[in-house]
C-alpha cells in the first residue's frame, strides 16, 4: 500500500512538472504584451510605452522621483535647489552627469545653452509677466551673476559659485535626462522596444505594438480658435533616437507686430527676437536633444544651421516666419518625416 502510494505520488509530481514545463514553453512563445503607464512628475506629464512580460511602474517611477530628487528646483529639498539656497555644495552623480553635459553643450553653443539663467527667468517672470518693471540697470545688475563660466565642479565634487548669489535651473536639460534615465532602466530590465515621453521629450526604441516604428507629431503653430485639437505640421518616425522641442508658439508675445517665442537670452539679458518659432531635435540621448533645442531657440536658425553642420550627431526640424510673418520649416537631411 505504501509503495502504490508513493509511486502514485511520483507519476502525480512527474505529471504536475511535464504540464508545468509545457506552460513556461507556451507562455514564452506568447509576444510579450505592451504596456504603458503614465502620471505627474517634474511638474509636468509623463506617458510610457515599453514592451515586457513584467510590470515594471514601480521601477520607473522610483527612477524619475531620483532625478527629482537632484534636478527639480520645484523640489525645495532636491540637491540643486540646496546648492541654489546655499545650504549645500555638496552633489550627487545625477547632478554632476546633467552639470557636465550642460558644461558641454553650453560651450559648444557659446553659451547659448546657460543653466544659469535661472535670476534672469525669475525677473521678467512666467510669460513675461514683469516686463513693465525690467530697467536696463536691473539686468546689468543680474548678469554680474550670471553665466556658465561663474560656476564649476571641483575635483572632490563639490560646486564652487563666483557670486553666492548664482543660481541654476537645468529645465532645458533635465526632462530629457529623466527620460534617458527611465530608457536605462527599461534596458536594464530586457526591454528591448518602449517609447518614453516626459512633457513632450522623448527616447524612442526598437518598435512599436505593430512592428513599426514610434511616430511623433510636430504641432503647427497654425491657430484656431473653433477647435481643441492641435494640428500636426509633421509626423516624423523615431527608431533608436530621441527628440526633443523647444518653443512654444502658443506661448508668445507681440512687439512691434511680430511674434517671438519666450526665451530669454543669457548673453544680452533681455528676450530673443528672431524669427525661430521652435526647435525640434533629434540626437542620441533625450538630454542632449533637450539642451541643444533650448540652445538652437537663443542662436536663431542660421547660427544653428552652422552648429548642424559641424555636428553630425544631431538633426533638426525648425518652424519659423520669413520676412512676410507666414510660417517656413527647414529640417536637416536623412529626416524620417512621414507627412
Amino acid at each position: 500500500m505504501k509503495k502504490s502510494t508513493k509511486t502514485l505520488l511520483q507519476g502525480l509530481f512527474l505529471l504536475l512538472l511535464i504540464v508545468g514545463t509545457v506552460w513556461v514553453i507556451r507562455d514564452a512563445n506568447q509576444p510579450k504584451p505592451f504596456r504603458t503607464t503614465e502620471g505627474k512628475i517634474f511638474g509636468t506629464y509623463y506617458h510610457i510605452t515599453y514592451q515586457s512580460r513584467d510590470h515594471l511602474e514601480i521601477g520607473i517611477l522610483k527612477t524619475m522621483n531620483d532625478v527629482d530628487r537632484s534636478l527639480s528646483t520645484f523640489n525645495k529639498e532636491s540637491t540643486i535647489s540646496l546648492i541654489n539656497l546655499n545650504r549645500s555644495k555638496a552633489t550627487d552623480p545625477m547632478f554632476c552627469e546633467v552639470f557636465s553635459k550642460a558644461m558641454e553643450v553650453a560651450r559648444n553653443t557659446r553659451g547659448a545653452f546657460d543653466i544659469t539663467v535661472a535670476p534672469l527667468v525669475n525677473a521678467w517672470g512666467f510669460g513675461f509677466k514683469n516686463k513693465e518693471n525690467i530697467t536696463d540697470n536691473l539686468i546689468d545688475s543680474i548678469m554680474h551673476f550670471v553665466g556658465y563660466g561663474k560656476i564649476r565642479l571641483l575635483t572632490d565634487k563639490k560646486i564652487e559659485k563666483d557670486d553666492p548669489r548664482l543660481m541654476l535651473d537645468c529645465s532645458g536639460i533635465a526632462k530629457g535626462y529623466g527620460c534617458d534615465r527611465v530608457a536605462q532602466f527599461l534596458e536594464s530590465k530586457g526591454v528591448e522596444n518602449y517609447m518614453v515621453e516626459i512633457g513632450g521629450e522623448i527616447c524612442a526604441h526598437g518598435q512599436n505594438s505593430k512592428a513599426q516604428p514610434w511616430t511623433v507629431g510636430i504641432s503647427s503653430p497654425k491657430e484656431d480658435s473653433l477647435t481643441t485639437v492641435v494640428p500636426l505640421q509633421s509626423v516624423l518616425a523615431l527608431t533608436n533616437q530621441s527628440l526633443a522641442t523647444s518653443g512654444n508658439y502658443r506661448n508668445f508675445y507681440y512687439e512691434g507686430g511680430k511674434k517671438y517665442a519666450h526665451t530669454i537670452d543669457p548673453h544680452s539679458g533681455h528676450p530673443v527676437q528672431h524669427s525661430l518659432l521652435s526647435a525640434t531635435v533629434i540626437a542620441p540621448t533625450c538630454a542632449e536633444a533637450d539642451a541643444y533645442a533650448t540652445a538652437f531657440m537663443v542662436m536663431g536658425i542660421d547660427s544653428a544651421k552652422s552648429l548642424l553642420a559641424r555636428s553630425p550627431q544631431l538633426k533638426a526640424y525648425f518652424i519659423c516666419t520669413d520676412s512676410t510673418d507666414e510660417y517656413v520649416v527647414w529640417h536637416s537631411d536623412g529626416l524620417n518625416i512621414l507627412q
